[in-house]
């Protein structure tokens, strides 16, 4: 049997051994605890999220947080939703009605959006078959927000044309007009725009500054808003968008304004996650975008406009229309996972890797003992073999052989018993062994003499026989 290397069985291999599993086992701990980098899809590029998430990647860096944020930029809402639908990305901001991701789940609504339509009481325009032939002014013209006034329009009758060189208006239609948002006012005056409309965020600071353009060209300060009655027929027609109420006295002034709640309808920006985000992460990126709001509202008004969902129960929240990430669920019913809850996989990974480690260390120092174990049993049978063989010898010189692979075998029987601690019963027999096979070369040996040193061996052994009896 090939023979074990005696330096396996040493005490300081196994200890080394033992501190690289263990070694091992922290290196494998520290990697699989890194922060969880999550890529995030973001658009449109002109609008307020790029600026808004960018500021909660800040914010979780400089905190040094289990989350990081690695920012993918788009023009549009659609291409970061179809980036998450694909797998570029772990979370994206979506707006439901431009494109709803298939595996995309909601976390947070980054902000609600109502589609506001106003004009000065003198036009007379308060109902939308009062738009019917009108000039509708628009500052930011986005296909998203392009989409949803056409489907409201269409639903009450009225066709959408883009702007015209000139001429009037086609009867059934309402002609948009595209306006610089710090020209709205001027735009009224000349008569270029009958109303205006923007969808946006009620409480934003640009549709209080567009309320007031408005009231300032308007007699007395009043102003009409046309109002969505129907909006609970509208959400069925349109699943994606949502029912929205502007509070009375939103943008105060006196009168106030506007002077009863508005119903109309309007579309969200959402931070949705692909669904198989695991619920830890996606309640741990939940939280933070709550934690960090103040952080990330030092850089942004738009972190101000951050909230849930609004939903009844867990049922609805997860079987809605635009379903909710149980893990973000988790997080608003605070149902936040523990230590154990959070990192129970991993802890038992590592424990039953180092176990299988140290189970592995101690079957192989086992083995080794074994094949040592064996090779002394070895030792012993070919001691005996020699006193057998050492009597079918006539040759010196075979003889001598036999002795000199005694001396070998009984060297690696020292070796052996310095090294580990054999017990009694083996080291007898080994004792045994040895000591038979070379009482046994020697009388061969003496056998095997030439006659006349086998007549000196037997004068000598006469005299020696004589001088005891004397």
């Amino acid at each position: 049997m090939f023979p074990v290397p005696a330096w396996l069985l040493r005490r300081e291999t196994l200890l080394l051994a033992a501190t690289l599993a263990v070694g091992a086992s922290a290196v494998a701990a520290w990697y699989l605890l890194q922060a969880s980098v999550l890529t995030i899809a973001v658009a449109p590029r002109d609008g307020t999220e790029p600026e808004l998430i960018k500021a909660y990647a800040d914010a979780l860096d400089a905190s040094h947080e289990g989350v990081r944020l690695k920012i993918l930029s788009f023009n549009d809402v659609r291409e970061s939703a179809a980036a998450l639908q694909d797998g570029r990305a772990d979370l994206a901001v979506v707006r439901p009605d431009v494109l709803l991701p298939t595996n995309g789940l909601t976390l947070a609504i980054l902000r609600d959006q109502a589609m506001i339509i106003a004009s000065p009481a003198q036009t007379g325009i308060k109902s939308f078959p009062k738009l019917a032939g009108k000039r509708l002014g628009i500052a930011a013209h986005r296909d998203a927000d392009f989409s949803l006034l056409k489907n409201i329009l269409g639903y009450h009758g009225l066709a959408l044309d883009t702007e015209a060189a000139g001429g009037p208006v086609r009867e059934g239609a309402v002609h948009l007009v595209r306006v610089d948002q710090d020209g709205v006012a001027a735009a009224f005056r000349d008569k270029r725009i009958d109303a205006f409309v923007s969808i946006i965020a009620p409480s934003a600071p640009k549709a209080l500054a567009l309320v007031g353009a408005v009231r300032s060209v308007a007699r007395n300060g009043k102003i009409e808003f046309v109002a969505v009655e129907d909006d609970g027929a509208i959400i069925e027609r349109f699943p994606r968008l949502q029912a929205v109420t502007i509070p009375g006295g939103l943008f105060a002034g006196a009168p106030k304004l506007p002077a009863d709640d508005v119903k109309t309808v309007g579309a969200s920006y959402r931070l949705m996650a692909r669904a198989s985000l695991s619920r830890v992460v996606a309640a741990d990126v939940t939280q933070m975008l709550f934690e960090k709001r103040t952080a990330a509202a030092e850089k942004t008004d738009a972190a101000e406009y951050v909230q849930a969902p609004a939903y009844d129960t867990t049922a609805a929240a997860t079987s809605a229309r635009v379903p909710i990430h149980p893990g973000a669920i988790d997080y608003y019913e605070r149902e936040q996972h523990g230590f154990v809850d959070r990192y129970g996989d991993t802890l038992y990974l590592l424990g039953a890797l180092a176990g299988g480690l140290f189970s592995a260390l101690a079957w192989l120092r086992q083995r080794l003992s074994n094949l040592r174990r064996e090779r002394i049993d070895e030792i012993i049978d070919r001691l005996l073999e020699v006193s057998e063989q050492a009597r079918t010898l006539t040759d010196p010189a075979a003889i001598e052989g036999l002795n000199v692979e005694v001396d070998r075998l009984a060297t690696e029987v020292v070796r052996y018993a310095r090294e580990r601690d054999p017990d009694e019963r083996t080291m007898a027999a080994v004792s045994i062994a040895i000591d038979t096979a070379k009482a046994t070369i020697k009388d061969c040996r003496h056998l095997a003499a030439p006659p006349k040193d086998q007549g000196s061996l037997r004068s000598l052994r006469s005299l020696r026989a004589h001088g005891s009896d004397a």
